[in-house]
């Protein structure tokens, strides 16, 4: 599981399972290195996607399903599927969050709350009997070319405050931003594998990945 005192790249897939399939060969094994079987991914793939990656990548592997309802029956998909952590909306009710986390560590998964639209992330983590094990700070896709529009690292100090909880970065995340991110106290940084006509920052999926990926490791370390 993960570590308070560590420093993480996480490298979201989230195109096919073709693509997955020649992209995760060129990743090197690390402790420090969490494989994402991202929403789209999921979506075009279902959880065989999931036990496709798991079958190449024997490391830690999030299922970013977003769960907002049903969250008992999703974990339990996942985690049959060979997930080590799953996402949940925190925009959604507090029911489905605190049976997310609960059902998670049931099952040995890590829970991640995402923040995505999220004003107040302390707000709805006090709310919780039980916090996650991972906060998600996440500036969304659509939200990557608005002006002004950034992560907010402003609450990691008043969620760290309160729980002892990992912070994970998200959106748009560069080398500038994974700096950033480190600096302001996250824990994670998650870069987007991207292909090179989309809008989006990332690592471009016809690049050499696995250097780049080293690169990143390089970066926040």
């Amino acid at each position: 599981m993960l570590a308070h005192n560590t420093r993480y790249l996480q490298l979201a897939l989230n195109d096919d399972l073709a693509s997955a399939q020649r992209i995760l060969p060129q990743i090197v094994a690390s402790e420090r290195i969490l494989i994402e079987a991202g929403t789209p991914f999921i979506k075009r793939e279902g959880t065989r996607g999931i036990q496709a990656i798991r079958k190449l990548w024997r490391g830690y592997l999030v299922a970013d399903i977003k769960t907002t309802d049903g969250a008992l029956g999703e974990v339990d998909m996942v985690r049959a599927a060979g997930a080590t952590a799953a996402t949940v909306m925190g925009s959604s009710p507090v029911e489905t969050l605190a049976f997310f986390i609960e059902r998670c560590s049931q099952l040995g998964l890590d829970s991640m709350i995402d923040m995505l639209g999220v004003q107040d992330p302390l707000r709805t983590l006090r709310a919780l009997r039980v916090p996650p094990t991972v906060v998600v700070l996440h500036r969304g896709r659509d939200e990557e070319s608005t002006r002004g529009k950034v992560i907010q690292y402003r609450h990691v100090k008043r969620i760290r405050s309160k729980y002892n909880v990992i912070i994970s970065a998200a959106g748009g995340v560069d080398l500038r931003e994974a700096r950033s991110a480190i600096f302001n106290g996250a824990n994670i940084v998650v870069v987007n594998i991207v292909w090179p006509d989309t809008p989006w920052q990332g690592i471009r999926a016809d690049s050499d990945v696995g250097a780049i990926a080293r690169q990143f490791l390089a970066t926040i370390e």
